[in-house]
């Protein structure tokens, strides 16, 4: 069976006010927004056009989103880069940001100007330093049906996030890289629990979370997409919990509920 994620906690443009501190917002399968004191970002947003059946309500639409300071997409899979989504966002979005070959097909798909990036980059969006991480996710070269060009590592990216209350890594969909474990520790990390062998799999589960034992995990890519047959949808936080050093620090978050953002030291010395 299925395990299906808690029930959605919708909220509106309250979530993208100014506040104090900085709160992680779980958007569904693999989607978060995330409010730094005011400054906002969404992480491959997919509110609406998948074409799959859900097992979840969204949280929010994208006519109620306000505003947000930049959209970072890590490939183009759909269920994590919704043109659906971006394209009813775009008067809203104030910078798009993606590895270069994504943000070429926001110009050439929708018409949105987006900011392309090299892997390890660094730009800034508000009060927020945001890298390009590493990613191993090139599926469709061995795939007929989606072998439409030869897909790079540079395609494929996570986003390390530094905000003025901690850091915020999402590796993005990825099968573990040795790099990956070599990291600084996160004060929260936005941790794929797909067994999928294109993404970090269960034995890549228990080695990425013994590299980081302290670190709060914050589980996305599961619970969301109605596909028993497909492993990419179908982690388990309960077999996650048995799997990891200190489970304790797992997150299970229902859709759109907030994770607020402590350094790690402070949670550690609490």
């Amino acid at each position: 069976m299925q395990a299906i994620a808690p029930k959605t906690k919708p909220f509106g443009k309250e979530a993208f006010q100014s506040q104090k501190g900085t709160d992680i917002r779980w958007l569904g399968n693999a989607g978060a927004l995330i409010n730094s004191r005011g400054t906002t970002v969404m992480i491959d947003p997919v509110l609406s056009g998948f074409d799959m059946p859900l097992l979840i309500d969204m949280p929010i639409t994208e006519e109620d989103v306000p505003y947000v300071d930049a959209v970072l997409l890590t490939h183009c899979d759909n269920d994590h880069y919704s043109r659906a989504t971006c394209k009813k966002l775009a008067e809203k979005v104030k910078e798009f940001h993606a590895p270069h070959y994504v943000a070429g097909l926001l110009k050439e798909e929708l018409g949105i100007d987006g900011i392309g990036h090299d892997i390890k980059e660094t730009f800034q969006a508000g009060n927020m330093v945001i890298t390009l991480t590493p990613a191993d996710h090139a599926w469709q070269n061995e795939s007929p049906k989606h072998h439409t060009r030869d897909f790079k590592m540079e395609d494929f990216c996570g986003f390390w996030l530094d905000t003025p209350d901690g850091s915020i890594w999402a590796p993005g969909d990825s099968r573990l890289m040795e790099e990956q474990l070599h990291m600084p520790a996160a004060d929260a990390m936005l941790f794929d629990i797909s067994d999928s062998r294109w993404h970090i799999g269960l034995e890549g589960v228990w080695k990425m979370a013994a590299a980081y034992p302290d670190t709060p995990l914050i589980l996305w890519h599961w619970g969301s997409v109605d596909a028993p047959e497909w492993k990419e949808f179908n982690g388990s936080p309960e077999v996650i919990k048995s799997l990891a050093v200190n489970p304790e620090r797992i997150a299970v978050l229902a859709p759109g509920e907030s994770f607020q953002l402590k350094k790690l030291d402070d949670r550690i010395n609490r």
